[in-house]
Protein backbone atom coordinates (compact mmCIF):
# COMPACT_ATOMS: atom_id res chain seq x y z
CA UNK A 1 0.00 0.00 0.00
CA UNK A 2 0.90 3.88 -0.16
CA UNK A 3 -0.39 6.75 1.32
CA UNK A 4 -2.40 9.39 -0.97
CA UNK A 5 0.21 12.06 0.14
CA UNK A 6 3.31 10.30 -1.09
CA UNK A 7 1.98 10.71 -4.49
CA UNK A 8 3.08 13.24 -6.80
CA UNK A 9 0.26 15.39 -7.85
CA UNK A 10 -0.38 14.00 -11.09
CA UNK A 11 -0.46 10.74 -9.39
CA UNK A 12 -3.08 12.21 -7.04
CA UNK A 13 -5.29 13.61 -10.08
CA UNK A 14 -5.32 10.10 -11.40
CA UNK A 15 -6.32 8.52 -8.43
CA UNK A 16 -9.00 10.65 -7.37
CA UNK A 17 -10.26 10.44 -11.44
CA UNK A 18 -10.93 6.84 -10.75
CA UNK A 19 -14.18 5.22 -10.63
CA UNK A 20 -13.95 3.53 -7.27
CA UNK A 21 -12.57 7.19 -6.03
CA UNK A 22 -16.08 8.64 -7.38
CA UNK A 23 -17.75 6.34 -5.76
CA UNK A 24 -16.75 4.05 -2.76
CA UNK A 25 -19.55 1.55 -2.63
CA UNK A 26 -20.54 -1.40 -4.42
CA UNK A 27 -21.91 -1.44 -7.57
CA UNK A 28 -22.51 -4.09 -10.39
CA UNK A 29 -19.81 -3.99 -13.03
CA UNK A 30 -21.79 -2.99 -15.78
CA UNK A 31 -22.05 0.73 -13.63
CA UNK A 32 -19.09 2.84 -14.17
CA UNK A 33 -18.98 6.86 -13.76
CA UNK A 34 -15.55 6.59 -15.22
CA UNK A 35 -16.54 7.89 -18.98
CA UNK A 36 -18.23 10.75 -17.35
CA UNK A 37 -15.67 12.19 -15.72
CA UNK A 38 -12.70 11.28 -17.99
CA UNK A 39 -15.34 13.76 -20.88
CA UNK A 40 -15.22 16.39 -18.01
CA UNK A 41 -12.23 16.07 -17.54
CA UNK A 42 -11.56 16.60 -21.60
CA UNK A 43 -14.01 19.57 -21.85
CA UNK A 44 -12.52 21.54 -18.05
CA UNK A 45 -9.23 20.66 -19.68
CA UNK A 46 -7.79 21.36 -16.12
CA UNK A 47 -9.86 24.26 -15.44
CA UNK A 48 -12.57 25.68 -13.03
CA UNK A 49 -16.33 24.67 -12.84
CA UNK A 50 -16.85 28.63 -12.71
CA UNK A 51 -15.56 29.20 -16.56
CA UNK A 52 -18.67 27.09 -17.73
CA UNK A 53 -21.75 28.54 -15.69
CA UNK A 54 -24.02 30.60 -16.53
CA UNK A 55 -24.95 31.51 -12.68
CA UNK A 56 -23.87 30.08 -9.58
CA UNK A 57 -24.70 26.69 -9.00
CA UNK A 58 -25.08 27.50 -5.49
CA UNK A 59 -28.89 28.82 -6.26
CA UNK A 60 -29.73 25.33 -7.24
CA UNK A 61 -30.88 22.43 -5.55
CA UNK A 62 -29.83 18.78 -6.36
CA UNK A 63 -27.00 19.47 -8.33
CA UNK A 64 -25.65 16.46 -6.56
CA UNK A 65 -27.31 13.19 -6.62
CA UNK A 66 -28.56 11.61 -3.42
CA UNK A 67 -28.43 8.12 -2.65
CA UNK A 68 -29.31 6.40 -0.06
CA UNK A 69 -28.81 3.19 1.52
CA UNK A 70 -31.07 1.66 4.24
CA UNK A 71 -28.71 0.38 7.30
CA UNK A 72 -31.42 -1.66 9.39
CA UNK A 73 -34.04 -2.36 6.75
CA UNK A 74 -36.11 -0.17 8.89
CA UNK A 75 -35.52 3.91 9.90
CA UNK A 76 -31.78 3.87 9.71
CA UNK A 77 -30.70 5.48 6.28
CA UNK A 78 -26.61 6.33 5.05
CA UNK A 79 -27.30 9.25 2.51
CA UNK A 80 -24.78 8.80 -0.27
CA UNK A 81 -24.07 11.94 -2.80
CA UNK A 82 -22.44 11.45 -6.28
CA UNK A 83 -21.26 14.90 -6.66
CA UNK A 84 -21.91 16.64 -10.06
CA UNK A 85 -19.44 14.94 -12.17
CA UNK A 86 -18.17 19.13 -13.70
CA UNK A 87 -17.92 19.77 -9.60
CA UNK A 88 -15.95 17.25 -8.94
CA UNK A 89 -13.53 16.99 -11.73
CA UNK A 90 -13.08 20.99 -11.05
CA UNK A 91 -12.21 20.12 -7.45
CA UNK A 92 -9.93 17.39 -8.31
CA UNK A 93 -8.32 20.05 -10.37
CA UNK A 94 -7.80 22.44 -7.38
CA UNK A 95 -6.74 19.96 -5.16
CA UNK A 96 -3.95 18.56 -7.85
CA UNK A 97 -2.74 21.83 -8.83
CA UNK A 98 1.30 21.51 -7.78
CA UNK A 99 1.61 23.95 -5.52
CA UNK A 100 -2.13 23.31 -3.76
CA UNK A 101 -1.00 19.88 -3.58
CA UNK A 102 2.59 20.98 -2.15
CA UNK A 103 0.66 22.73 1.12
CA UNK A 104 -1.45 20.11 1.07
CA UNK A 105 0.73 17.23 1.81
CA UNK A 106 3.11 19.62 3.92
CA UNK A 107 -0.07 20.34 6.28
CA UNK A 108 -0.33 16.14 6.57
CA UNK A 109 3.05 16.13 8.06
CA UNK A 110 2.86 18.85 10.50
CA UNK A 111 -0.13 17.04 11.53
CA UNK A 112 1.87 14.00 12.68
CA UNK A 113 3.62 13.23 16.08
CA UNK A 114 1.89 14.31 19.03
CA UNK A 115 -0.48 12.79 21.03
CA UNK A 116 -2.91 11.68 18.81
CA UNK A 117 -1.59 8.70 16.30
CA UNK A 118 -3.46 8.84 13.14
CA UNK A 119 -4.32 5.83 11.65
CA UNK A 120 -6.81 6.76 8.93
CA UNK A 121 -4.22 8.68 5.91
CA UNK A 122 -5.99 7.62 2.95
CA UNK A 123 -3.82 5.14 0.99
CA UNK A 124 -4.48 3.27 -1.96
CA UNK A 125 -3.74 0.06 -3.56
CA UNK A 126 -0.46 -1.05 -5.38
CA UNK A 127 -1.24 -4.88 -5.83
CA UNK A 128 -4.42 -6.59 -6.98
CA UNK A 129 -6.22 -5.37 -3.66
CA UNK A 130 -9.13 -2.76 -4.65
CA UNK A 131 -8.50 1.09 -2.75
CA UNK A 132 -11.49 0.36 -0.13
CA UNK A 133 -9.73 -3.39 0.58
CA UNK A 134 -6.54 -1.57 1.07
CA UNK A 135 -7.83 1.01 3.54
CA UNK A 136 -9.06 -2.02 5.78
CA UNK A 137 -6.14 -3.94 5.67
CA UNK A 138 -4.50 -0.30 6.79
CA UNK A 139 -6.83 -0.15 9.90
CA UNK A 140 -6.59 -3.53 10.88
CA UNK A 141 -2.26 -2.77 11.56
CA UNK A 142 -2.47 0.27 12.95
CA UNK A 143 -5.85 0.35 14.77
CA UNK A 144 -6.95 -3.31 15.93
CA UNK A 145 -3.10 -4.77 16.00
CA UNK A 146 -1.59 -1.72 17.59
CA UNK A 147 -4.60 -1.59 19.77
CA UNK A 148 -3.81 -4.96 21.28
CA UNK A 149 -0.22 -4.12 21.71
CA UNK A 150 -1.18 -1.42 23.96
CA UNK A 151 -2.45 -4.04 26.51
CA UNK A 152 0.83 -4.31 27.89
CA UNK A 153 1.46 -0.96 28.50
CA UNK A 154 -2.36 -0.11 29.75
CA UNK A 155 -5.56 -1.03 31.77
CA UNK A 156 -8.14 0.73 30.25
CA UNK A 157 -9.35 1.83 26.67
CA UNK A 158 -12.51 4.04 25.95
CA UNK A 159 -13.72 3.92 22.64
CA UNK A 160 -15.85 7.13 21.38
CA UNK A 161 -16.46 8.67 18.07
CA UNK A 162 -18.54 11.55 16.15
CA UNK A 163 -21.76 11.43 15.02
CA UNK A 164 -22.92 12.14 11.73
CA UNK A 165 -19.20 13.35 11.12
CA UNK A 166 -19.90 14.13 7.56
CA UNK A 167 -23.00 15.73 7.89
CA UNK A 168 -21.80 17.99 10.49
CA UNK A 169 -18.57 19.42 9.82
CA UNK A 170 -18.67 22.90 8.87
CA UNK A 171 -17.09 23.81 5.69
CA UNK A 172 -15.22 26.63 6.44
CA UNK A 173 -13.06 24.68 8.73
CA UNK A 174 -11.68 23.38 5.98
CA UNK A 175 -9.79 27.03 5.32
CA UNK A 176 -8.92 26.66 9.00
CA UNK A 177 -7.24 23.22 8.84
CA UNK A 178 -5.04 24.45 5.85
CA UNK A 179 -4.26 28.04 6.51
CA UNK A 180 -4.71 27.95 10.16
CA UNK A 181 -7.89 29.91 12.26
CA UNK A 182 -6.65 33.57 12.35
CA UNK A 183 -5.21 33.30 8.97
CA UNK A 184 -8.17 32.11 7.16
CA UNK A 185 -11.14 34.59 9.24
CA UNK A 186 -8.83 37.52 7.95
CA UNK A 187 -9.03 35.97 4.61
CA UNK A 188 -12.42 34.45 4.75
CA UNK A 189 -13.27 36.56 0.85
CA UNK A 190 -10.10 35.46 -0.81
CA UNK A 191 -11.18 33.71 -3.42
CA UNK A 192 -7.68 32.77 -4.64
CA UNK A 193 -7.19 30.79 -0.40
CA UNK A 194 -7.29 27.08 -1.41
CA UNK A 195 -9.27 26.62 1.71
CA UNK A 196 -11.84 28.86 0.21
CA UNK A 197 -12.02 27.18 -3.12
CA UNK A 198 -11.71 23.33 -1.70
CA UNK A 199 -15.30 25.20 0.80
CA UNK A 200 -16.77 27.22 -2.15
CA UNK A 201 -16.84 24.03 -4.54
CA UNK A 202 -18.68 21.77 -1.94
CA UNK A 203 -21.22 24.50 -1.14
CA UNK A 204 -21.48 24.99 -4.56
CA UNK A 205 -22.50 21.61 -4.68
CA UNK A 206 -24.60 21.47 -1.58
CA UNK A 207 -27.11 24.25 -2.33
CA UNK A 208 -24.67 26.87 -0.32
CA UNK A 209 -24.91 25.08 2.94
CA UNK A 210 -22.16 25.60 5.37
CA UNK A 211 -22.90 22.28 7.04
CA UNK A 212 -21.85 19.16 5.94
CA UNK A 213 -19.82 17.51 3.14
CA UNK A 214 -21.08 14.62 0.49
CA UNK A 215 -20.65 11.13 2.07
CA UNK A 216 -19.48 7.79 -0.61
CA UNK A 217 -16.43 9.45 -2.26
CA UNK A 218 -12.39 9.19 -1.61
CA UNK A 219 -12.24 12.88 -2.61
CA UNK A 220 -14.32 13.92 0.39
CA UNK A 221 -12.72 11.09 2.99
CA UNK A 222 -9.60 12.90 2.43
CA UNK A 223 -10.95 16.24 3.22
CA UNK A 224 -12.34 15.18 6.23
CA UNK A 225 -9.04 13.63 6.88
CA UNK A 226 -7.69 17.29 6.34
CA UNK A 227 -9.83 18.60 9.20
CA UNK A 228 -9.84 15.54 11.34
CA UNK A 229 -5.88 16.29 11.10
CA UNK A 230 -6.43 20.02 12.23
CA UNK A 231 -8.18 19.11 15.13
CA UNK A 232 -5.58 16.70 16.24
CA UNK A 233 -3.41 19.00 15.98
CA UNK A 234 -5.31 20.83 18.52
CA UNK A 235 -5.38 18.82 20.99
CA UNK A 236 -1.91 17.80 20.38
CA UNK A 237 -1.09 21.52 21.59
CA UNK A 238 -3.66 20.60 24.94
CA UNK A 239 -2.39 17.49 25.52
CA UNK A 240 1.94 18.53 25.61
CA UNK A 241 2.96 15.27 27.47
CA UNK A 242 1.97 12.13 26.42
CA UNK A 243 3.89 9.55 28.15
CA UNK A 244 1.57 8.00 30.08
CA UNK A 245 -1.25 7.29 27.91
CA UNK A 246 -2.05 6.95 23.76
CA UNK A 247 -5.01 8.17 21.42
CA UNK A 248 -5.23 6.08 18.24
CA UNK A 249 -7.92 7.70 15.88
CA UNK A 250 -9.30 6.25 12.93
CA UNK A 251 -11.23 8.65 10.64
CA UNK A 252 -14.01 9.36 13.08
CA UNK A 253 -13.26 6.42 15.90
CA UNK A 254 -11.39 8.07 19.19
CA UNK A 255 -9.61 5.04 21.92
CA UNK A 256 -7.96 6.40 24.04
CA UNK A 257 -5.84 4.13 26.61
CA UNK A 258 -4.83 4.91 30.17
CA UNK A 259 -4.46 3.33 32.86
CA UNK A 260 -7.48 5.01 35.01
CA UNK A 261 -10.81 6.00 34.57
CA UNK A 262 -10.28 9.83 35.38
CA UNK A 263 -7.82 10.76 32.89
CA UNK A 264 -9.33 8.65 29.82
CA UNK A 265 -12.39 11.12 30.50
CA UNK A 266 -10.49 14.03 30.71
CA UNK A 267 -8.89 13.05 27.60
CA UNK A 268 -11.94 12.42 26.11
CA UNK A 269 -13.12 16.31 27.10
CA UNK A 270 -10.73 17.90 25.54
CA UNK A 271 -11.50 15.50 21.98
CA UNK A 272 -14.88 16.48 22.64
CA UNK A 273 -14.30 20.53 22.95
CA UNK A 274 -11.67 20.57 20.02
CA UNK A 275 -14.35 18.58 17.53
CA UNK A 276 -17.15 20.71 18.68
CA UNK A 277 -15.40 24.06 17.00
CA UNK A 278 -15.20 22.68 13.19
CA UNK A 279 -18.91 21.82 14.00
CA UNK A 280 -18.51 17.76 15.20
CA UNK A 281 -19.68 16.24 18.73
CA UNK A 282 -19.10 12.77 19.86
CA UNK A 283 -22.18 10.49 19.98
CA UNK A 284 -22.99 9.50 23.74
CA UNK A 285 -24.46 6.05 22.43
CA UNK A 286 -21.23 4.18 21.07
CA UNK A 287 -19.09 6.06 23.70
CA UNK A 288 -17.74 2.99 26.19
CA UNK A 289 -14.85 1.89 28.04
CA UNK A 290 -13.25 -0.94 29.05
CA UNK A 291 -10.83 -2.59 31.73
CA UNK A 292 -9.89 -4.91 29.55
CA UNK A 293 -7.84 -3.39 26.91
CA UNK A 294 -7.13 -6.86 25.12
CA UNK A 295 -11.43 -7.74 24.90
CA UNK A 296 -11.74 -3.96 24.41
CA UNK A 297 -9.79 -3.27 21.26
CA UNK A 298 -11.51 -6.07 19.10
CA UNK A 299 -14.98 -5.32 18.12
CA UNK A 300 -17.74 -7.58 19.67
CA UNK A 301 -19.41 -8.29 16.02
CA UNK A 302 -15.82 -9.71 15.20
CA UNK A 303 -15.05 -12.22 18.35
CA UNK A 304 -18.14 -13.24 17.67
CA UNK A 305 -17.91 -13.76 14.19
CA UNK A 306 -14.70 -15.63 15.34
CA UNK A 307 -16.65 -18.27 16.74
CA UNK A 308 -18.62 -18.63 13.75
CA UNK A 309 -15.96 -18.24 11.14
CA UNK A 310 -16.80 -22.18 9.93
CA UNK A 311 -20.98 -21.38 9.98
CA UNK A 312 -20.69 -24.37 12.52
CA UNK A 313 -19.85 -27.09 9.63
CA UNK A 314 -19.63 -29.54 12.90
CA UNK A 315 -23.29 -28.71 13.97
CA UNK A 316 -24.73 -27.16 11.27
CA UNK A 317 -24.52 -29.50 8.10
CA UNK A 318 -27.08 -28.02 6.35
CA UNK A 319 -26.83 -24.88 4.12
CA UNK A 320 -30.10 -24.33 5.73
CA UNK A 321 -28.67 -24.41 8.89
CA UNK A 322 -25.74 -22.45 8.45
CA UNK A 323 -27.97 -19.86 7.27
CA UNK A 324 -29.99 -19.67 10.15
CA UNK A 325 -26.88 -19.12 11.81
CA UNK A 326 -25.73 -16.03 10.49
CA UNK A 327 -29.60 -15.18 10.35
CA UNK A 328 -29.47 -15.23 14.36
CA UNK A 329 -26.01 -13.77 13.81
CA UNK A 330 -27.28 -11.08 11.89
CA UNK A 331 -29.58 -10.14 14.07
CA UNK A 332 -27.43 -9.24 16.79
CA UNK A 333 -25.41 -7.32 14.93
CA UNK A 334 -27.02 -6.16 11.68
CA UNK A 335 -24.48 -4.70 9.36
CA UNK A 336 -21.44 -5.40 10.91
CA UNK A 337 -18.22 -5.99 8.70
CA UNK A 338 -18.36 -9.46 10.19
CA UNK A 339 -21.19 -10.77 8.73
CA UNK A 340 -20.48 -9.07 5.40
CA UNK A 341 -17.58 -11.29 5.48
CA UNK A 342 -19.00 -13.95 6.41
CA UNK A 343 -22.17 -14.01 4.04
CA UNK A 344 -19.46 -13.49 0.88
CA UNK A 345 -17.93 -16.87 2.54
CA UNK A 346 -21.08 -18.97 2.07
CA UNK A 347 -21.14 -17.40 -1.00
CA UNK A 348 -18.16 -18.54 -2.37
CA UNK A 349 -18.89 -22.21 -0.85
CA UNK A 350 -22.80 -22.38 -2.30
CA UNK A 351 -20.78 -21.85 -6.08
CA UNK A 352 -19.23 -25.20 -5.47
CA UNK A 353 -22.10 -26.79 -4.85
CA UNK A 354 -24.39 -28.06 -8.21
CA UNK A 355 -27.77 -30.50 -6.53
CA UNK A 356 -31.08 -28.69 -6.13
CA UNK A 357 -31.83 -29.03 -2.36
CA UNK A 358 -35.51 -30.06 -1.27
CA UNK A 359 -35.70 -26.89 0.77
CA UNK A 360 -34.55 -24.24 -2.08
CA UNK A 361 -37.65 -21.96 -1.50
CA UNK A 362 -36.66 -21.74 2.67
CA UNK A 363 -33.32 -21.18 1.61
CA UNK A 364 -34.13 -18.30 -0.31
CA UNK A 365 -36.72 -17.19 2.50
CA UNK A 366 -33.90 -17.51 5.02
CA UNK A 367 -31.50 -15.53 2.70
CA UNK A 368 -33.72 -12.76 1.89
CA UNK A 369 -34.56 -12.06 5.51
CA UNK A 370 -30.61 -11.88 6.09
CA UNK A 371 -30.65 -8.96 3.96
CA UNK A 372 -34.05 -6.79 4.84
CA UNK A 373 -32.56 -6.72 8.38
CA UNK A 374 -28.67 -5.89 7.03
CA UNK A 375 -28.87 -4.39 3.52
CA UNK A 376 -25.35 -3.56 3.33
CA UNK A 377 -24.98 -7.57 2.98
CA UNK A 378 -26.93 -7.32 -0.27
CA UNK A 379 -24.50 -7.77 -2.79
CA UNK A 380 -23.41 -10.76 -1.65
CA UNK A 381 -26.66 -11.96 -0.49
CA UNK A 382 -27.97 -10.96 -4.58
CA UNK A 383 -24.86 -13.65 -5.30
CA UNK A 384 -26.50 -16.13 -2.83
CA UNK A 385 -29.78 -15.73 -4.42
CA UNK A 386 -28.74 -15.58 -7.91
CA UNK A 387 -27.25 -19.23 -7.46
CA UNK A 388 -30.24 -20.57 -5.81
CA UNK A 389 -32.81 -19.27 -7.64
CA UNK A 390 -30.56 -20.58 -10.46
CA UNK A 391 -31.36 -24.28 -9.47
CA UNK A 392 -35.04 -24.10 -9.94
CA UNK A 393 -37.12 -24.52 -13.18
CA UNK A 394 -38.24 -21.73 -15.10
CA UNK A 395 -41.62 -21.04 -13.96
CA UNK A 396 -40.68 -21.66 -10.36
CA UNK A 397 -37.71 -18.93 -11.04
CA UNK A 398 -40.01 -16.27 -11.90
CA UNK A 399 -42.28 -16.97 -8.95
CA UNK A 400 -39.23 -16.65 -6.59
CA UNK A 401 -38.31 -13.97 -7.89
CA UNK A 402 -41.44 -11.31 -7.48
CA UNK A 403 -41.46 -12.72 -4.25
CA UNK A 404 -38.21 -12.09 -3.44
CA UNK A 405 -39.16 -8.43 -4.94
CA UNK A 406 -41.88 -7.89 -3.04
CA UNK A 407 -40.73 -8.35 0.02
CA UNK A 408 -37.41 -6.23 -0.76
CA UNK A 409 -40.06 -3.49 -1.66
CA UNK A 410 -41.39 -3.05 1.98
CA UNK A 411 -37.77 -2.09 2.91
CA UNK A 412 -37.83 1.87 3.03
CA UNK A 413 -35.69 4.06 1.17
CA UNK A 414 -34.15 0.89 -0.86
CA UNK A 415 -32.59 2.15 -3.85
CA UNK A 416 -29.47 0.54 -3.26
CA UNK A 417 -31.42 -2.98 -3.30
CA UNK A 418 -33.15 -1.93 -6.45
CA UNK A 419 -29.79 -1.74 -8.27
CA UNK A 420 -28.78 -5.03 -6.98
CA UNK A 421 -31.96 -6.42 -7.78
CA UNK A 422 -31.94 -5.14 -11.19
CA UNK A 423 -28.69 -7.28 -11.45
CA UNK A 424 -29.78 -10.59 -10.30
CA UNK A 425 -33.15 -10.50 -12.47
CA UNK A 426 -32.35 -9.12 -15.78
CA UNK A 427 -29.71 -11.01 -17.13
CA UNK A 428 -31.37 -13.30 -20.13
CA UNK A 429 -31.73 -16.07 -18.16
CA UNK A 430 -33.93 -14.72 -15.74
CA UNK A 431 -34.71 -12.07 -17.79
CA UNK A 432 -37.35 -10.36 -15.40
CA UNK A 433 -37.62 -6.65 -16.32
CA UNK A 434 -36.80 -4.55 -13.60
CA UNK A 435 -39.68 -2.42 -12.89
CA UNK A 436 -38.00 0.69 -10.29
CA UNK A 437 -38.28 4.40 -9.65
CA UNK A 438 -34.53 4.40 -8.95
CA UNK A 439 -33.05 6.69 -11.17
CA UNK A 440 -29.85 4.54 -11.91
CA UNK A 441 -32.51 1.40 -12.30
CA UNK A 442 -33.87 3.43 -15.41
CA UNK A 443 -30.90 4.35 -16.79
CA UNK A 444 -29.87 0.98 -17.09
CA UNK A 445 -33.81 -0.03 -19.28
CA UNK A 446 -32.38 3.15 -21.45
CA UNK A 447 -34.38 6.21 -20.34
CA UNK A 448 -32.49 8.74 -19.03
CA UNK A 449 -33.60 10.69 -16.22
CA UNK A 450 -32.06 13.26 -14.37
CA UNK A 451 -29.51 12.36 -11.53
CA UNK A 452 -27.66 16.22 -11.20
CA UNK A 453 -29.04 19.44 -11.98
CA UNK A 454 -27.08 21.05 -15.11
CA UNK A 455 -28.89 24.16 -15.67
CA UNK A 456 -26.57 26.85 -13.95
CA UNK A 457 -23.99 25.35 -16.78
CA UNK A 458 -23.54 27.51 -19.83
CA UNK A 459 -21.63 25.34 -22.07
CA UNK A 460 -23.16 22.98 -24.42
CA UNK A 461 -19.98 21.05 -24.50
CA UNK A 462 -20.24 20.20 -21.08
CA UNK A 463 -24.11 19.48 -21.14
CA UNK A 464 -23.42 17.36 -23.88
CA UNK A 465 -20.46 15.23 -22.36
CA UNK A 466 -23.00 14.63 -18.98
CA UNK A 467 -25.54 11.99 -20.95
CA UNK A 468 -26.01 9.72 -18.23
CA UNK A 469 -26.55 6.23 -20.55
CA UNK A 470 -23.22 6.68 -20.60
CA UNK A 471 -22.63 5.04 -16.79
CA UNK A 472 -23.81 1.93 -18.67
CA UNK A 473 -20.90 0.16 -19.68
CA UNK A 474 -21.60 -3.69 -20.34
CA UNK A 475 -25.18 -4.73 -20.64
CA UNK A 476 -27.08 -5.55 -17.70
CA UNK A 477 -28.79 -8.85 -19.89
CA UNK A 478 -25.72 -9.98 -20.98
CA UNK A 479 -24.53 -10.76 -17.18
CA UNK A 480 -24.49 -14.06 -16.16
CA UNK A 481 -27.12 -15.41 -14.42
CA UNK A 482 -25.17 -16.35 -11.32
CA UNK A 483 -23.47 -13.63 -9.62
CA UNK A 484 -19.78 -14.81 -8.82
CA UNK A 485 -18.00 -14.49 -5.73
CA UNK A 486 -15.23 -11.97 -7.24
CA UNK A 487 -18.13 -9.74 -8.65
CA UNK A 488 -19.12 -8.79 -4.64
CA UNK A 489 -15.99 -9.92 -2.45
CA UNK A 490 -13.61 -7.07 -1.38
CA UNK A 491 -10.20 -9.57 -1.01
CA UNK A 492 -9.71 -12.09 -2.97
CA UNK A 493 -7.67 -13.89 -0.43
CA UNK A 494 -9.70 -14.84 3.17
CA UNK A 495 -11.26 -11.41 4.74
CA UNK A 496 -10.77 -12.62 7.72
CA UNK A 497 -7.05 -11.90 7.88
CA UNK A 498 -8.14 -8.62 8.33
Amino acid sequence: MKRLVELSNEEAKKHFLKESSYFNGDFPSYLSFEPILNDVESVLNGGNYAEFKSESPNNFPNVNYNFVANKDGRFAWRPYELIHPVIYVSLVNVITEPNHWDLITKRFEEFEGGAVECCSAPVMSIDNDTDVATQIKSWWQSVEQQSLKNSLEFSHILHTDVTDCYGSLYTHSIAWALHGLENAKNKINKKSLLGNKIDSHIRASRYGQTNGIPQGSALMDFVAEIVLGYVDEQINATLEKHDDFRILRYRDDYRIFSNNDNQAEEILKIISDKLREVGMKLGVSKTFLSKNVVEGSIKPDKLAGIDLQDLGDANAKTIQKQLLRLHSFGRRFPNSGALRRLVAELHTKLTKQSDKPDDLEVQVAIATDIAVVSPATFPAIAGILSYLISLASENEKKRLWKRVREKMARVPYNGYLEVWLQRVTQPQSVNIKSISEEPICKIVNGESPKLWENDWIASKDLKSVLDVKKIVVASASDMGEIVKPEEVELFKQNAWSY
